[in-house]
């Protein structure tokens, strides 16, 4: 007689009840506009910037800066971080390695409340609103959401690379409490009056390069640092009406980090990393594709029937295809701005009282700025079809096919002749020559 389960209902041996480790990411504004994206993140982007100067940035209008430097111990007095507007900030600590981008993308991105984050994101930020930065920080390492969209955008050797880092960790601590048991500690004798010296040991410096990521972003009056290592949000100035932008108050704050950590004249340390988070600008752009749509329209309402003689011959034939979005038609389509409808209705204002002539010039005009427009969408199109297949070729799994094809070399007795073993590598490729042409 068999034996019945002793656990019929439960859950299956392959559920996932603690989850697979954080794993390094690629550094790259494709990954992570790819990342928010399926964190639930919409209408933004992140790019990368070269420069902190005005003429560089403040037309893009971030939302947020990621910076990423190899890092550092930084030490910082407990009183930095007392300041009681800090607490609206919302702030995690890290806790979890490699997770550091993800954490800096999230600092900064919940904490930007007109932002569209998604249901998910939206639910998590009200749940842990009221937790400390330890527990946040506990609550992104063990959210499913969050760490399973992390890890989809790693190489698969890395995603090894962080299952080996755990186990050898786990291994390591368990050899050495074998190794040395728990002492029971006596307690520390009294200090001598007479020693007035206290020796430090200083710290070893560690052969390894670290990386890490930390955000900037302007919240409550302030721009605060956001760095998942601290114990709580940085102050870097408050917003002013003297400040236009808020990127005044952090590019000061930008040259000094970048001056501690070798940036500065004279630095041998340049790999700094440098992202922005902005608008999309797929968004932007095929907004205004759409504006121009509905106002080709509204334009031809008005004009007179026959009004296609009166118009430029060229333009007229443009105008058949100049409204096509390549992911749509020509027909009114789907808007992203909150404040579409509200322009749109000033123009339509605008339209209705504009005189019969000036009505040709604007739509000649319209058809204009629609091909302008329609090769803007076409762009962001291709360089989002780009990211995509950059992203397959970097987490397809190639090991199992290059297994398998130097096994197949080695039963065909081709790699040895490829390796050149035992020298005899050009011997083999002239007879096989010799018996290709028929003469052996």
């Amino acid at each position: 007689m068999q034996e019945p389960d002793a656990h019929p209902e439960g859950p299956s041996l392959d559920l996932d009840l603690i989850g697979e480790p954080f794993a390094v990411i690629e550094s790259d504004p494709g990954v992570f506009t790819s990342l928010i994206r399926k964190l639930g993140i919409r209408g933004t982007e992140l790019v990368e910037l070269y420069d902190i100067e005005p003429w560089a940035v403040d037309h893009l209008n971030p939302r947020g800066l990621v910076f990423c430097f190899m890092w550092r111990k930084d030490a910082h007095r407990p009183g930095d971080f007392d300041d009681p507007a800090a607490e609206r900030v919302w702030f995690a600590n890290q806790l979890s390695d490699d997770a550091c981008a993800s954490l800096a993308i999230l600092n900064i991105a919940l904490n930007c409340p007109d932002i569209d984050i998604g249901e998910e994101l939206a639910g998590f930020r009200r749940e842990t609103e009221s937790m400390s930065p330890v527990m946040k920080g506990l609550a992104i390492s063990s959210s499913p959401l969050i760490r399973t969209a992390h890890r989809a955008f790693a190489r698969p050797p890395d995603l090894r690379g962080a299952l080996y880092s755990i186990a050898t960790s786990t291994l390591d601590d368990a050899a050495k409490k074998k190794k040395n048991p728990p002492i029971v500690k006596k307690p520390p004798p009294k200090p001598k009056a007479a020693s007035s010296t206290v020796k430090v040991k200083k710290e070893e410096p560690d052969g390894e390069e670290a990386y890490h990521f930390i955000g900037y972003v302007p919240a409550y009056g302030k721009v605060w640092e956001l760095d998942g290592l601290k114990s709580g949000p940085l102050e870097v100035g408050e917003l002013s009406e003297e400040n236009t932008s808020w990127m005044d108050v952090v590019r000061p704050a930008l040259r000094m980090k970048m001056q501690k950590y070798g940036g500065a004249e004279g630095g041998t340390n340049i790999r700094f990393s440098l992202l922005a988070l902005v608008d999309g600008f797929y968004e932007k752009a095929s907004d205004n594709l759409e504006f121009l749509k509905r106002e080709r329209v509204a334009l031809q309402r008005r004009m007179k029937p026959g009004w296609e003689s009166t118009v430029d011959s060229n333009l007229l034939e443009q105008a058949q295809f100049a409204f096509d979005s390549p992911v749509g038609s020509s027909a009114p389509g789907r808007t992203y701005a909150r404040d579409f409808g509200s322009l749109r209705m000033t123009r339509d204002m605008e339209i209705l009282e504009m005189p019969e002539r000036a009505l040709v010039p604007a739509w000649e005009q319209c058809v204009r700025d629609a091909l302008r427009a329609k090769v803007a969408v076409e762009d962001e199109v291709t360089k989002a079809t780009r990211a995509h297949t950059e992203h397959v070729k970097r987490t397809h799994d190639y090991e199992p096919f290059l297994k398998e094809f130097i096994v197949c070399l080695q039963n065909e007795g081709l790699l040895e002749p490829l390796l050149d073993v035992n020298g005899d590598a050009p011997k083999s490729n002239k007879a096989k020559r010799v018996k290709l042409n028929g003469k052996g």
